[in-house]
């Protein structure tokens, strides 16, 4: 048996849409009525979260309630850090995708002399800064501050010194600085961005297989030569957010749903290839909204037929894993 243990984070104060707290329960539900006891198997931990402050009045209006998502994204961090330190292979089960970056930080901070990969299959690109996002919704955030970049040449706001203070400590945890090089993330499926995120991965030339790219040119090709891109990274972190695949073939149930996306094969496949390279030290499962969810728990569903199906005889760690040991 693999040794695999559930990190349970049911925060979802980084979203714009309330519900994704509840997202890990309705995947555990959906594994019960499909009679598995997939989460039994495995150990997990339950992470407390702040979710009640989505009832506080916003004050950091271009990054919301960024002090307790980085509060949160510390919890991450520090619990994925301290499961890969007992040798364990940690899978995220999050709320929305803010988490991303306590993930990525954590995995730095055990291994900080390491080059990690990333692998982010979304419908969005999470790119955006305070400086940038029209929302302020901090889950539209993760991978800029993974990358520990502002984004000052797209500037659309005027940012208080509060909200710049949390931002800055934000990209800081784990380790400081960047987490990840822009050469070593590689995207699959986005296909929703704003023009700030669009310039900015254009000036650092971060790849994008498209939907289209990977049905047209064969999923195969493409995983070619994104495991090549990242032959010289020691460690590959796979984050997959629901929103990729298609909301009208698969369901709405996310808070931020988008057409024309993955079926849940092609999400399957692509997980399944980087896992057998033997360098993926942690998977992320998130955004599932099962409020939002217009065929029952269908989202939920989807999500876990992809966990089912991930082969799990390559979700192993230890001290002696020769590739980042």
């Amino acid at each position: 048996m693999p040794n695999l243990k559930f990190i349970k984070n049911r925060s979802d104060i980084g979203a714009g849409t309330r519900g994704c707290d509840i997202g890990i329960d309705a995947i555990e539900i959906a594994a019960i009525n499909a009679g598995s006891d997939y989460f039994m198997r495995y150990p997990f931990v339950d992470l407390e979260t702040d979710n009640e402050t989505v009832y506080d009045k916003v004050k950091t209006t271009f990054a919301k309630r960024i002090t307790h998502v980085r509060e949160q994204c510390q919890r991450v961090s520090d619990m994925t850090q301290q499961t890969l330190t007992e040798g364990y292979f940690p899978v995220v089960l999050s709320g929305d995708h803010s988490s991303a970056l306590g993930t990525i930080s954590g995995i730095k901070a055990r291994f900080p002399d390491k080059r990690l990969a990333v692998i982010w299959i979304d419908a969005h690109a999470d790119l955006h800064s305070p400086y940038t996002s029209p929302s302020g919704n901090v889950h539209g955030m993760p991978l800029a501050a993974a990358l520990n970049v502002d984004n000052i040449e797209d500037q659309v706001n005027e940012v208080r010194d509060q909200t710049l203070a949390e931002w800055e400590r934000l990209k800081n945890i784990g380790t400081e600085g960047a987490k990840v090089t822009p050469d070593n993330l590689i995207f699959f499926g986005v296909r929703d961005t704003e023009a700030p995120e669009d310039h900015l991965r254009e000036r650092h030339d971060i790849r994008n297989y498209m939907v289209h790219e990977v049905r047209y040119r064969g999923l195969d090709v493409c995983l070619d030569e994104a495991i090549e891109q990242l032959d010289g990274c020691e460690m590959i972190y796979i984050s997959f957010d629901v929103d990729s695949l298609d909301c009208d073939l698969v369901s709405k149930g996310t808070g931020t749903p988008v057409s024309k996306g993955f079926d849940t094969l092609e999400v399957k496949r692509i997980i399944n290839r980087f896992l057998a390279t033997g360098k993926v030290i942690c998977l992320e499962v998130c955004e599932v909204n099962p409020l939002l969810d217009h065929k029952g728990n269908r989202m939920a569903e989807a999500a876990f037929e992809v966990l089912e199906a991930v082969s799990t005889e390559h979700m192993q760690f230890s001290e002696s894993t020769p590739s980042v040991s």
